[in-house]
């Protein structure tokens, strides 16, 4: 009996299971090259056993690498990797019973890097303020013409995202809050614009982000939008 070609699900799933390359993969959400001794750090594990580990990650096209110097850096290999990531955080089991969450996963449920844009409870009340807006089409997540003249006043240039290869916008369900999210292109540029202004900024060893001051009042005059981070 002639059986059709399958993708190798067990054979990736097993690659993304083992432990010590979960906690590896979980780190470079964060869209960010991170170094081969701090996945080890993060992964809990000695920098040999690491090194195995990442090479196994490369050679099945999970994660990506490049040297500078004597120095070896690791990134996940595109958008494709990180929505899968995310889509199995959603039906995983939490890590720990909400009444007793640390003030690191606070912080990883209000605001977060998923991969190149923004994700979190930030990240679905942007998706909201766009749409309440008319910025983006309800349902259709298509940006409209008054959503297209709205974002050339954070410098993002819609007509040349179009030309790219990448999906213009793309909504992404939120592991921790169960709504979408804002990806794609424009979300990618949502976020790298609010880390180039510092209306967000980077949390070192984790993948939160923590909005500023200086962010609280750019939302609010930009979208009118009023959010409280955790404290």
């Amino acid at each position: 009996m002639r059986t059709t070609p399958e993708p190798q699900l067990a054979r990736i799933a097993g690659i993304i299971g083992e432990p010590a390359r979960a906690r590896m993969l979980a780190a470079l959400l964060g869209g960010e090259w991170l170094p081969a001794g701090e996945l080890a750090r993060r992964a809990g594990v000695a920098p040999s056993t690491a090194s195995e580990h990442l090479a196994r990650l490369v050679e099945n096209g999970l994660v990506s690498r490049r040297a500078s110097g004597r120095h070896r850096y690791y990134a996940l290999a595109g958008p494709d990797v990180a929505a899968a990531l995310e889509s199995l955080a959603r039906i995983a089991p939490p890590s720990t019973p909400p009444p007793a969450a640390s003030p690191d996963e606070r912080a990883l449920r209000f605001a977060r890097t998923c991969y190149d844009h923004l994700a979190g409870r930030l990240g679905v009340a942007l998706m909201d303020a766009l749409v309440d807006r008319g910025y983006i089409a309800a349902g259709g997540y298509e940006i409209t013409p008054r959503g297209e003249e709205w974002f050339r006043t954070l410098d993002v240039d819609i007509a040349m995202l179009r030309r790219g290869r990448r999906t213009l916008v793309r909504p992404c369900l939120d592991w921790s809050e169960r709504r979408d999210h804002l990806a794609g292109a424009v979300g990618a540029a949502i976020a790298d614009t609010l880390l180039r202004r510092r209306w967000v900024v980077r949390i070192d060893g984790t993948r939160a982000v923590r909005l500023t001051v200086r962010g609280q009042d750019g939302l609010y005059r930009a979208l009118a939008l009023e959010i409280e981070p955790p404290r």
